[in-house]
């Protein structure tokens, strides 16, 4: 058996071509076109291949450069007419072979890439409106021109929709002419085999004395071992393998195409809200529950999830001692759930990257802090004011700050009603009078210290203009101080009270410490489309890059002798070492059915040829000793 001889299968530039002259790039789509038709190295211009080399990949064929499409121009205003819709059909179709070409395709992808950029770096006011407003008031210069470029609102500008649509457009316009292409491919059988196999970049020969029917029959079973699709075509056995490269092509633009409408989905019907709720507090899920709450352009009230859940308990444990003391070890809120409005409680824990699913919403653990309960009297000793009230954290030991707001019912000493505010500071760990300043040394309740200074006024609720929960707007309020005028603050350990002057009343930090939880409140649908469209996508660039679509060729003729000659030969779709290889495995699988006619044979062969000459030469050659024949008569001299 001869050795396997190899060759390339590129133009002078090393771009691959497959068999319809092509340049294509590695995942099948066509680039720029070519100036000229490129062929196989070794393959005549007139295409000897034939339909052999062709269709081994659905890329498109790319249209020629625009120039005159309407041809001549006839006289007349007819002519013009026809002529006109003659260059606007080809210009047309000239666009759509661009837009659907996988340069541009790749420019848009990177389009879209960097205009993601400034919706990262830039406030974006579906996120956080109020970083925007702060972002326009600090840079006079810029604000105007980044809301003019829509900046602001980067994933909903009309820049960012039409390159998101032109890419949407680009995949589907390569998809489905592909799609149908590959699946006539599918039904199809392989092309049958060449004229002339030693043009291909893989070659085996050898002579054998089995019949030639024989060899095709042993190599379309060995074949079809190896999973080749393969059938006798004449005198050779045509198969063909690596479908799969194609399917992965196609199934990572399909998988594109998902995450894309999954994106778009998600983005016009999502919504987040987040609310805090203390412990033994409840929440549902409407509009006017969320403490903030932003949504999608499509998204409607009525596509919020029917549920409401109760906080009975949450908890939180720490790191005691080591490197990572006060590192967090143990967030859970324990809830009592049900779904819509007659929905049987039960009973669940959420958390941290544990959410709570309800249909299509999430309820996520997001934060939690600590919510003093503080009882508020007036000179007469009537409660006026007896809630738990949340603080914000403000480091890592929960170190955290909060106003306390008493808006009605209380009065003053004089019988005035007024509004009392608190300005309040709270560390559950305090170090100790005298031992450093009022923050937290460890975020557990171990040595909690509630540090007040009261206002008396009014705290401007009444006048319609929203308000921060946890700040104190004191513009219209005075302080309250001591009989030495110095201002009154207090720091009070659980069960103390600061008492107001004047007879104003009191202040109480009860025993009571509750913790607070914060949750999110999501609802992104698409999203398992979109992880789904991921996954796939990688799969099938894995295929499209790493799997090989090739045919094979094995041509069993009988030779001038009587011996039969077996061919086999490989094209593959792109240039790849593997091609010889795997025709050297295949060449000696069928050697093994139709082994290389032996030297013995061979020599045998060749003297009874040689005798048989030999023969043949002495019939014709008259013997030495033999008379001359005498010429007929009247025979011509």
């Amino acid at each position: 058996m001869s050795t396997t001889d190899t060759g390339r299968t590129t133009d002078g530039t090393g771009a691959t071509v497959d068999g319809t002259g092509e340049t294509t790039d590695g995942t099948g789509q066509a680039t720029e076109p070519a100036a000229a038709p490129k062929r196989h190295v070794g393959v005549s211009a007139d295409g000897e291949l034939g339909e052999a080399g062709s269709q081994l990949s659905t890329a498109p064929v790319d249209t020629a450069m625009p120039g005159s499409f309407g041809g001549a121009r006839a006289p007349g205003a007819k002519g013009w007419i026809a002529w006109t819709g003659r260059e606007v059909v080809g210009w047309a179709r000239w666009f759509w072979r661009q837009l659907t070409s996988m340069r541009v395709a790749l420019i848009l992808l990177f389009l879209l890439s960097l205009g993601a950029i400034p919706g990262s770096l830039i406030p974006q006011s579906g996120t956080d409106a109020q970083k925007v407003a702060d972002f326009k008031d600090a840079h006079s210069l810029l604000g105007p021109v980044y809301d003019k470029l829509g900046l602001f609102h980067v994933y909903s500008s009309v820049w960012f929709s039409a390159i998101y649509i032109l890419l949407f457009v680009s995949l589907i316009g390569c998809i489905v002419p592909r799609t149908w292409q590959f699946v006539g491919q599918l039904r199809g059988r392989p092309p049958g085999a060449p004229k002339r196999l030693t043009r291909l970049p893989a070659y085996a020969t050898w002579r054998t004395d089995a019949e030639p029917e024989q060899v095709r029959a042993a190599a379309l079973k060995v074949l079809k071992q190896r999973r080749f699709r393969a059938h006798v075509a004449g005198d050779a056995v045509a198969a063909e393998k690596g479908y799969l490269r194609e399917t992965g092509n196609l199934l990572f633009h399909i998988a594109l195409i998902v995450m894309l409408v999954a994106f778009a989905w998600g983005q016009l019907f999502k919504s987040e809200g987040n609310k805090l709720i203390v412990e033994g507090g409840g929440f549902s899920n409407t509009l006017s529950q969320y403490d903030d709450f932003k949504s999608g352009n499509l998204f409607s009230n009525d596509d919020l999830t029917p549920f409401s859940f109760h906080l009975k308990k949450f908890t939180a444990t720490y790191e005691r001692t080591g490197p990572n003391k006060g590192t967090p070890r143990t967030f859970q809120a324990d809830l009592t759930y049900s779904v819509g409005a007659y929905g049987k409680a039960k009973k669940t824990t959420v958390k941290v990257n544990e959410p709570l699913k309800i249909g299509d919403s999430k309820v996520y653990l997001v934060s939690h802090g600590y919510a003093p309960v503080v009882t508020v009297r007036d000179g007469k000793g009537n409660v006026v004011f007896h809630e738990a009230v949340p603080m914000l954290p403000l480091d890592a030991n929960v170190t955290s700050q909060g106003a306390i707001k008493v808006m009605d019912g209380y009065k003053n000493g004089q019988g005035r009603s007024e509004q009392l505010g608190f300005s309040a500071f709270f560390v559950p760990t305090f170090a100790g009078a005298g031992k450093g300043t009022m923050f937290s040394q460890f975020p557990a309740l171990d040595f909690p210290v509630l540090a007040l200074s009261g206002f008396h006024g009014s705290l401007g609720v009444n006048s319609g203009i929203p308000q921060n929960v946890y700040q104190l707007d004191t513009s219209n309020m005075k302080q309250f101080k001591d009989s030495k005028g110095d201002i009154l603050k207090k720091r009070l350990l659980p069960g103390e009270t600061m008492k107001l002057p004047n007879g104003a009343g009191s202040i109480t930090f009860e025993k009571d410490i509750k913790e607070w939880a914060g949750f999110q409140v999501t609802q992104q649908p698409g999203s398992d489309w979109a992880l789904a469209g991921a996954f796939t996508a990688i799969f099938g660039l894995a295929g499209s890059l790493f799997i090989q679509r090739r045919r094979v060729w094995v041509r069993a003729t009988t030779g001038a002798d009587g011996v039969t000659v077996v061919e086999m030969a490989g094209l593959g779709r792109s240039e790849s070492a593997k091609l010889p290889e795997e025709l050297g495995d295949l060449a000696a699988l069928v050697h093994e059915q139709a082994p290389t006619k032996s030297d013995e044979d061979e020599a045998e062969t060749e003297a009874a040829d040689a005798a048989a000459a030999v023969d043949a030469t002495d019939e014709d050659e008259p013997h030495p000793d033999a008379e001359p024949p005498v010429p007929a008569e009247g025979a011509e001299k």
